[in-house]
């Protein structure tokens, strides 16, 4: 997962409000986004490697979403950080409380979002252990959470703007296929090649072997109902299929 932008209650009718895109290299198995068969109360994808998420929420409107610290040529932790997300999940530890019981060193560098209903938390082994996050509108991308970096302050600013029009959700659909370069003066210098950090810098990432595979927006309502969307792409960004699920039907 490579960009997410989240909404707290920012909205008098959706506490929570989420539009992320998922990056990642089209080699790596995954399924989309569904009820798991062996744990039915979530509706995530998941990966097929290593059998966690990068983003999920359940029937009750827990949520939990991962990204990656980008540090190139740090050799990886001995857990998947697709466990974090999916633990917690499957877990009825708040937010905190799971959050303060990590075992950061396990893992390769990691940024964490998670909400139990009742608080929306960020946690990074990267940066401090927990913050427990106020109202408000947070962008998070491979860097500690609300990061200056271009793409994540424009996707922060025209989610604000988009939050208005719900339970319309094709404005964050239309914030999350925005595939502009952004000019070179203007990269973050994240320690990979120039070339890369070009393609990497556009909120929707294409190329023929990694890039944005997955689109997702969740809203969950007052009531608790979940509304989830998920759009699927391969390589160079073609589109392939849909998954939309809600728990109110």
């Amino acid at each position: 997962m490579c960009l997410i932008v989240v909404g707290w209650q920012a909205h008098p009718a959706f506490p929570l409000v989420v539009a992320a895109n998922r990056d990642e290299f089209y080699a790596r198995p995954s399924a989309p986004a569904a009820y798991w068969s062996d744990a039915p109360e979530i509706i995530a994808g998941r990966d097929l490697e290593a059998s966690g998420t990068w983003l999920g929420v359940t029937r009750q409107g827990r949520f939990a979403a991962v990204t990656n610290v980008r540090e190139p040529g740090i050799a990886p932790g001995r857990l998947s950080r697709g466990e974090l997300t999916r633990n917690f999940l499957q877990g009825g530890q708040s937010a905190s409380d799971y959050l303060g019981g990590l075992e950061r060193s396990a893992y390769s560098g990691f940024n964490l979002l998670l909400s139990d209903g009742k608080m929306l938390c960020y946690a990074s082994n990267r940066g401090p252990i927990v913050q427990t996050l106020e109202a408000g509108v947070y962008g998070l991308s491979n860097h500690l959470l609300d990061s200056p970096w271009p793409k994540l302050l424009t996707a922060r600013q025209r989610f604000s703007a988009a939050l208005s029009k719900l339970p319309d959700q094709q404005q964050f659909f239309d914030i999350l296929a925005d595939d502009e370069i952004v000019p070179d003066n203007e990269l973050p210098d994240t320690g990979v090649p120039l070339d890369w950090e070009r393609r990497l810098s556009a909120i929707f990432v294409r190329s023929p072997n990694y890039g944005t595979r997955a689109s997702t927006v969740v809203a969950v309502n007052a009531a608790g109902t979940v509304f989830f969307e998920e759009r699927s792409f391969g390589p160079n960004g073609q589109p392939l299929q849909s998954s939309v699920i809600s728990t109110g039907v």
